[in-house]
Parts: C-alpha cells; sequence; structure tokens
C-alpha cells in the first residue's frame, strides 16, 4: 500500500483530500495545516506521496518541494491550487514535480492523478493546457523576436529601462524602443504598468 502525507490549511478540504486518498488504497502517514509542519513530516515518514497546498502559511507548497528536494528524499509532490498562473505551473515543471493539481477540477482529476504519478508519470492538471495553448499563440502570434524576449525576461525580473541596457549593454534609448515594440505587438496598455504585469503573469512563457 502506497503511503502519503496530506497538508491544506483548510480543515474542510484537508478532511475531503483525506477520504478520498483513504478510499482509494492510500495509507495517510499524517496531516499538516502549514508548510514547516508538512516538510517535518515527510522528512520522519519519508511517504511515497506528498499531496501539498500551494498557499500555506511559513511555506508554500512549492517551498516545501524544493527542500524535500534539496535533502534528496524520494517522495512524489502533487501541488494543489486553485492558482491556474502558468508561470507556477512552469515552476512546477522545472522542479519535477509529479502533479499540479487544481482544486476546482480535483473531485475529477484526483483519480487519474494519482494512477499516473503511482505509474510514475507526471500529471498537470489538463484545465492548465487551454489557457497555455492561448498563451503561446499570442506570442507567436505576436511575433515577438529573441532580442525582445530577452528585455522581457528582464522585464519580469523587475530591472526598469537604465539596468536592463547596462545588462546587455545597450542604449538607454535602445530598450525603450524594445519596449514600445512589445507594447505594441501584445496590445498593452502604454499608460500603465501593463508590460511589467505581462511578464511576470507570463513567465513560463518568456523564460
Amino acid at each position: 500500500m502506497s503511503t502519503v502525507i496530506i497538508a491544506d490549511d483548510h480543515p474542510l478540504f484537508l478532511k475531503g483530500v483525506r477520504s478520498f486518498v483513504e478510499e482509494y488504497g492510500l495509507q495517510v502517514l499524517g496531516e499538516a495545516f502549514n508548510g514547516h509542519d508538512a516538510f517535518e513530516l515527510i522528512k520522519a515518514h519519508e511517504p511515497d506521496l506528498a499531496i501539498v497546498d500551494l498557499e500555506m502559511p511559513l511555506m508554500t507548497g512549492l517551498e516545501v518541494a524544493k527542500e524535500v528536494k534539496t535533502v534528496g528524499l524520494g517522495t512524489k509532490i502533487i501541488i494543489l491550487t486553485f492558482h491556474k498562473e502558468i508561470y507556477l505551473a512552469q515552476e512546477a515543471d522545472n522542479l519535477n514535480l509529479s502533479g499540479y493539481l487544481l482544486k476546482e477540477f480535483a473531485i475529477e482529476e484526483m483519480k487519474r492523478c494519482l494512477d499516473q504519478v503511482i505509474a510514475g508519470q507526471q500529471f498537470f492538471s489538463e484545465n492548465l493546457y487551454p489557457k497555455i495553448t492561448e498563451e503561446f499563440s499570442l506570442l507567436t502570434d505576436a511575433k515577438i523576436t529573441p532580442s525582445e524576449k530577452k528585455i522581457l525576461r528582464l522585464i519580469a525580473e523587475g530591472l526598469d529601462t537604465r539596468q536592463i541596457a547596462k545588462r546587455l549593454f545597450i542604449s538607454d534609448r535602445t530598450v525603450e524602443k524594445h519596449r514600445s515594440n512589445i507594447i505594441q505587438k501584445l496590445q498593452l496598455d502604454k499608460k500603465t504598468n501593463a508590460l511589467l504585469l505581462w511578464a511576470q503573469k507570463n513567465k513560463g512563457l518568456i523564460f
């Protein structure tokens, strides 16, 4: 029987997850209401799986996953979240996590997720993919050049025009021209920080 630790700071949701995984046939070794306790339980019990909420006090689900990886534990991590931001799913993928499950679709996707993860595969909620496809299409259709993508990456990091110019050894004017072209291609509002918000929201597409 596969073993699991579950963690979520919402008691009702935690209870629901526990009920589901026990009915599925997993042995629950412990549950936590914050990320720190979740990590300590994973270290203590080394379960086959850990199902952890993305947003928890003390440590996020992704921070728990990073620590598990850092200390070399073999526990497979499944993230549970309401967040559909692509850069978060991309970060989970970069960490080689086993699953990224959206809470609003958990009832219909949980069994399939567990089936695939226990079989050694990854499961990322299928409800992410239409959004990913749409945003990749936007980036491609906008004909963003490699130079413009490089500018977007630095904008996403929070650098301003002068800092970007210094990093890339180009003039402030050249950076501003790139910014203007990107804003036009993506059809963003010129008078707000829309480009910064877009770049940070779509990190998964530009990194």
